[in-house]
C-alpha cells in the first residue's frame, strides 16, 4: 500500500524539524567548546604548539622519573614532576614555552634568529603560577650566538630568576648587580662547560611582568658576553626544578621580536618614525584603550602596520577603526577595510579597542610602525 501525501509531508516535516534541531546542537556545541584542548606531554622531550606560535616543551634530561606538562590556550602547567637531584648540581628538565629555535625545533611564523643590530624591540609578556614543597626556579631564557644557528647549544645564555627556592644558585659567581626594565637584579656569570651564562636575579619572587627582552641582551653586549652582529635565537620561559614541581604553570606568554624594515610579521613599507598615544579608560576587570598612531617622519607611510604585545591576563573583546590580527599577547593593527592605508608624513591614524584584564593593570611596554619602534607620548 503506498503511503498517503499527508503522511509523507508529515514525516518529511519531522525529518526537517530534527535536522534543525540537531543543528541548533551543533551550533552550541561549538560555540561553548574551548579553543583548543589543553594536550598533556609526558615524552621525554615531547612539544607542541600554542597560539599557532609558540612550543611548549617537555624537555626533562637530568632524571628518568615522570614528568608530564599541559599546554593550555595560552602557556602550560607542570602536571607531574617526579623524583628530584641534588640542589649542588643541574636541575632535572626545563619545562618551557619558547618562540624561536631550540634544536632545531623551531615555532611557527618566528623571525628568530635575528641579529641583535637589527632588532628594533623585543617586548614580552609572562605571567607565573608558583607552589610550594619544591626547589625550583622560574626562568626566563634568552640564547644568542654568534651565528644564525637553529640547532644544538649557543654561546651566550640569559637567564632571568623570577624567582627560586630552596638552597639553588645561578651558575658562576655574583658580579655586582644591574638595574634592567626599570627592576634592581643581582648578576651572577659563569660557564657550565657548554655556554657562557650570564643571570639576573630578582630579589624578591616576581609573578608577572611585561618588559623588552633587548633590555638584557644590551647590559649583556655592554658586559662583553656577546656582540651586536650576534644572532637572538630564541627567548624561552619556563622553570628548572630540582625536587618536585607539580603545579608550576606559565599562566601566560607572549613574544614579538621587531626587526627595522618589513619582515615576517612586520608586513608594510618601512616607516621613518613615529609617535603613539595610547589614552585607556580603566575599571575593575575592564578597559578601553584609544590609540593614536602619528608620522613623525617626512615620508609617508604606506599600509601601515602598528605592533604591540598587551601584557598577561589581558584580551580584547572588540575594536573601532582598525582590524585586529590577536586578541592577547602579540597584536597587530592595521586600516580597517582597505581605507586609509597611508599615513601622510605629520599625520595620524586612531582606532580603539575595548578588553578585559585580571591582576593589576598595565601598558604595553613598545609599539613598532612596520617593523620601527615608535616613541610613547
Amino acid at each position: 500500500m503506498r503511503p498517503s501525501p499527508h503522511r509523507l509531508r508529515t514525516a518529511r516535516a519531522l525529518f526537517g524539524a530534527l535536522l534543525t534541531a540537531l543543528a541548533t546542537l551543533a551550533a552550541l556545541l561549538a560555540a561553548t567548546a574551548p579553543a583548543q584542548a589543553d594536550t598533556t606531554i609526558c615524552e621525554q622531550y615531547g612539544s607542541t604548539v600554542i597560539q599557532g606560535r609558540y612550543v611548549v616543551q617537555n624537555n626533562r634530561w637530568g632524571t628518568s622519573a615522570t614528568q608530564c606538562v599541559t599546554a593550555t590556550d595560552i602557556g602550560f602547567r607542570l602536571t607531574q614532576a617526579d623524583g628530584s637531584v641534588p640542589t649542588n648540581g643541574a636541575p632535572k628538565s626545563y619545562p618551557s614555552v619558547f618562540n624561536g629555535c631550540h634544536y632545531t625545533n623551531c615555532s611557527p611564523g618566528t623571525n628568530l634568529p635575528a641579529q641583535v643590530s637589527a632588532i628594533s624591540s623585543a617586548p614580552s609578556s609572562i605571567s607565573y603560577g608558583y607552589v610550594s614543597g619544591a626547589v625550583y626556579n622560574a626562568s626566563y631564557d634568552i640564547w644568542l650566538d654568534p651565528t644564525p644557528r637553529t640547532d644544538g647549544v649557543n654561546r651566550t645564555e640569559i637567564m632571568i630568576w623570577f624567582n627560586r627556592v630552596g638552597p639553588i644558585q645561578p651558575i658562576g659567581s655574583p658580579v655586582g648587580t644591574a638595574s634592567v626594565g626599570g627592576r634592581t637584579w643581582e648578576v651572577w656569570t659563569g660557564s657550565n662547560g657548554s655556554n657562557d651564562v650570564i643571570s639576573f636575579v630578582a630579589p624578591s619572587a616576581i609573578a608577572s611582568w611585561s618588559f623588552d627582552v633587548m633590555d638584557f641582551v644590551d647590559q649583556t653586549v655592554a658586559r662583553g658576553m656577546a656582540q651586536n652582529n650576534w644572532y637572538l635565537t630564541s627567548v624561552q620561559a619556563g622553570f628548572e626544578p630540582w625536587q618536585n614541581g607539580a603545579g608550576l604553570a606559565v599562566n601566560s606568554f607572549s613574544s614579538t621580536v621587531n626587526t627595522g624594515g618589513t619582515g615576517p610579521g612586520n608586513p608594510g613599507d618601512p616607516a621613518t618614525a613615529c609617535q603613539v598615544t595610547y589614552a585607556t579608560n580603566v575599571w575593575q576587570g575592564g578597559f578601553t584603550a584609544n590609540v593614536t598612531v602619528k608620522n613623525t617622519g617626512t615620508t609617508a607611510v604606506d599600509n601601515w602596520k602598528l605592533g604591540f604585545t598587551l601584557p598577561s591576563g589581558q584580551r580584547i573583546t572588540n575594536s573601532w577603526n582598525a582590524a585586529l590580527s590577536g586578541s592577547s599577547g602579540a597584536v597587530t593593527a592595521s586600516a580597517a577595510g582597505g581605507q586609509n592605508t597611508r599615513i601622510a608624513a605629520g599625520a595620524s591614524q586612531s582606532f580603539g579597542f575595548q578588553g578585559t584584564y585580571s591582576g593589576s593593570f598595565a601598558r604595553p611596554a613598545g609599539f613598532t610602525l612596520n617593523g620601527t619602534a615608535c616613541s610613547v607620548a
